[in-house]
């Protein structure tokens, strides 16, 4: 929803490389690099969304969610799907990366990296307090990757999570 706060302008990197905010139809593209990330992070049995799904929360009323494509030659080869937060000790919004993908064919250009930095910029301007994201700890790569950029990797933070009948347990007592 990128017009909730103002407009994602197309944003050149190269002549051959440009990131843009996500429009429905990029859903396909976005669906089919969800299933690559799962795919890596052996995951895939995890992954229910479906294009409606996607249609929904990235354009729909409900909303809240926003993405950037990395486009090589006017074709998807990257995505940064984020959403904000909100910190109360800061007493202002954050912006959350959930998911940032290269697909293998773009890997080692920067591509990630100019996707991250759009998104810091997106966060200064928007007057985000933090830009926070998460990786797995098996991840080295993605670790020293980060690391190079400048972001801490907090070891004294876990994440928590409720799903299925858990959830619903949880909130059946509510």
């Amino acid at each position: 929803m990128p017009g909730v706060d103002q407009p994602i302008p197309k944003l050149p990197m190269n002549q051959h490389f440009q990131i843009r905010p996500a429009v429905a139809t990029d859903v396909s593209a976005i669906l089919g690099m969800i299933r690559e990330l799962a795919d890596f992070e052996q995951l895939s049995h995890l992954v229910v969304a479906t294009e409606q799904d996607l249609l929904d929360h990235l354009f729909g009323a409900q909303g809240g969610v926003e993405c950037l494509m990395g486009l090589e030659n006017d074709q998807p080869v990257a995505f940064a799907l984020y959403f904000y937060n909100f910190s109360t000790f800061l007493g202002k919004r954050g912006l959350y990366l959930e998911d940032l993908y290269v697909k293998p064919v773009g890997r080692g250009k920067g591509y990630g990296k100019a996707l991250l930095a759009a998104l810091a910029k997106l966060a200064t301007e928007r007057q985000c307090a933090r830009f926070d994201w998460s990786v797995l700890d098996w991840n080295e790569n993605a670790i020293r990757f980060y690391q190079s950029l400048g972001a801490t990797v907090m070891p004294d933070w876990r994440i928590c999570r409720l799903t299925g009948t858990e959830l619903q347990t949880l909130a059946a007592q509510g």
